[in-house]
């Protein structure tokens, strides 16, 4: 019979920040799956690892042959349930014993840095996509946390928003490395942070 397969998220990205749970898996079993700054965080000497690239189907047959003789935990970043690879995890391995452990995703931690509540936010990612037009329209008082890639980085976001109404006053936040040392932080109006460079790979908070 197959061995479990743990699905871990990581939370923000350092390890302070990851439930129990979590820590006490990876410590446990023999093999780690996930992106090279993930197994650079957690992984040890003593695992065996697979780097998540591209291409998943090549990741996903690592997963099948190897889940014949030991347990695997798949890290990924931020929540499980919240943009990550469970989904695909659970298509392609709906044959096996699964346990998800949930985490703290990046756009709450950004919350919590600016002690805001998030709760009457709007949560939206422009990962590889333009998010629908009924989840850009300006509303007073509309809080947004927003996930960014290279092409919709934060200077993008902003000329999305005021090109929809949205008043260039409105304050925006944007965070790249969340938790690190190195955590950065901008803040600013939708006016200035189309000016911003970078935030490729971030998190950006709208309160409006």
């Amino acid at each position: 019979m197959a061995h479990t397969l743990y699905v871990i998220g990581i939370g923000p990205g350092h390890p302070d920040y990851m439930v129990p749970r979590g820590k006490q898996i990876i410590d446990r079993v023999p093999i780690l799956v996930g992106s090279e700054r993930a197994l650079g965080d957690f992984a040890k000497a003593s695992h065996e690892t697979k780097a998540i690239t591209g291409r998943l189907q090549e990741t996903a047959r690592f997963i099948e042959d190897h889940l014949q003789t030991a347990d695997i935990a798949v890290l990924v970043s931020g929540d499980t349930g919240y943009y990550s690879l469970l989904p695909y995890l659970k298509k392609t391995f709906n044959h096996v014993p699964m346990e998800v452990v949930p985490g703290i995703s990046s756009v709450t931690f950004a919350f919590a840095r600016l002690g805001e509540a998030w709760q009457d936010a709007r949560l939206i990612s422009f990962h590889g996509r333009l998010p629908k037009e009924d989840q850009l329209v300006y509303q007073v008082g509309q809080k947004l946390g927003c996930l960014t890639d290279k092409t919709y980085n934060a200077a993008r976001i902003a000329q999305e928003l005021m090109g929809r109404g949205w008043p260039k006053t409105v304050k925006a936040v944007a965070f790249e490395r969340l938790s690190y040392e190195d955590e950065h932080c901008q803040e600013g109006t939708l006016a200035d942070m189309v000016q911003w460079t970078g935030f490729t790979h971030a998190v950006v908070v709208i309160l409006g």
